[in-house]
């Protein structure tokens, strides 16, 4: 089985970003961003995906996080397509339903090779500290264009905006997880009937 690991490095005027992870990790992460309730969010993925996660960034949040944040989603979302490479044998589908007290939500993924999402959370608040919620579409966004993955996204309640996006996140880290996961049964075959993706 090869190595699913992957470094990535973005520079751009606004953000400096380099992303190690390791696909068939167990859940360790270290984060650097100057956007701490993100590197909560982050860790959430790692630890319920499995996946080591090493995200650094140098982003200019003077002005705000949203440079940070839609970067971040899409560095991540190279790196895990790098660390893919070929899709024979996993799982490709992955979905997960994660409650958090009275919040409850529901993702669901699919490497298909075609970006999409569809996202519907609606917030209680606009804000979590000084972070503001509606960033975390820009970072879903990045993720699914550079992955891509179509990506469907479903608060079903929740009263608390931290247990809402918590409950995403952790979502999605079990969703990322069972459909990285390598299908014995499917051996070195490709999950589509195009025989491609």
């Amino acid at each position: 089985m090869s190595d699913r690991t992957a470094t990535i490095g973005r520079d751009t005027l606004e953000t400096k970003i380099a992303v190690t992870l390791n696909l068939d990790g167990t859940g360790q992460s270290k984060f650097d961003t100057g956007v701490p309730f993100l590197e909560h969010m982050m860790d959430q993925i790692a630890r319920h995906g499995l996946i080591d996660l090493d995200v650094y960034c140098d982003g200019d949040t003077a002005i705000d996080d949203h440079h940070s944040v839609e970067d971040m989603g899409i560095t991540i979302g190279k790196a895990v397509s790098k660390a893919l490479t070929d899709k024979r044998g996993i799982r490709r589908y992955g979905h997960a339903y994660v409650p958090l007290d009275e919040a409850l939500s529901r993702v669901v993924v699919d490497f298909s090779g075609r970006p999409g999402l569809v996202m519907n959370v609606p917030f209680t608040q606009k804000r979590i500290g000084q972070f503001d919620t509606e960033l975390f579409r820009e970072f879903f966004q990045g993720f699914v264009n550079h992955a891509k993955v179509s990506l469907h996204i479903d608060c079903l309640r929740g009263d608390n905006a931290h247990h809402q996006i918590e409950t995403v996140f952790k979502a999605f880290g079990r969703a990322l997880r069972m459909a990285l996961e390598r299908d014995e049964r499917l051996g070195n075959i490709m999950p589509s009937t195009k025989g491609s993706l």
